[in-house]
């Protein structure tokens, strides 16, 4: 299978319950991270257009599950944001369910890009996460996005955090540095996509 040409992404559907989902069949790839990580600028920096994705000054906009296609075999699942949004309680719980059994019966799922801000990395939700997908036996790719805000000493420093936090979790967990403002660690970010996508 020749490797997915992430410029062609186009919007299939936004579903706000699994059974809304188009058929388990394929493969897909699912991108999460809290509201205020900047997940839909990554998927805009991925994809070369910065309007696929709706990008907001008010994190938690992304409340549905949305897909995007790469091809008839292949697509991007971009998740609810978590942990920030201004949203009642009620609605961050259907949110959690959601993902929850997306993460636990989606058998097309392939693995997990999780969007952390570098500046704030593993907060409790994505320790959460981190831990579901073990349950799930879901590999992990970890941005740590928004490296332009920080210097290279601050950079190691947190790379050397990520490091010691990542062998705790059984499932397999990869990560990187990330610009979604300035495209840094996009051919990586592409490298790891195409592996799971193969």
């Amino acid at each position: 299978m020749s490797k997915p040409n992430y410029e062609k992404a186009t919007f299939m559907l936004s579903v706000a319950n699994l059974n809304q989902l188009p058929p388990d069949q394929g493969i897909e790839v699912a991108i999460i991270g809290r509201s205020n990580a900047g997940k839909s600028s990554v998927l805009n920096q991925l994809t070369q257009n910065k309007n696929l994705a709706r990008v907001s000054k008010t994190p938690g906009r992304t409340q549905h599950i949305n897909l995007f296609s790469l091809d008839k075999n292949r697509r991007l699942a971009d998740l609810p944001g978590y942990g920030y949004a201004k949203v009642p309680t009620a609605v961050k719980q259907q949110w959690e369910l959601l993902l929850d059994n997306y993460l636990r019966d989606r058998d097309s799922l392939q693995g997990l890009i999780l969007v952390m801000d570098i500046r704030h990395p593993f907060k409790e939700f994505d320790k959460q996460l981190l831990i579901w997908s073990s349950q799930c036996q879901l590999p992990v790719h970890i941005l740590l996005n928004k490296v332009d805000k920080i210097s290279f000493q601050e950079a190691k420093k947190t790379i050397r955090l990520v490091n010691d936090a990542v062998p705790i979790y059984p499932t397999l967990v990869t990560y990187q540095t990330f610009s979604a403002l300035k495209g840094n660690g996009i051919k990586e970010l592409r490298i790891k996509l195409d592996e799971w996508f193969a």
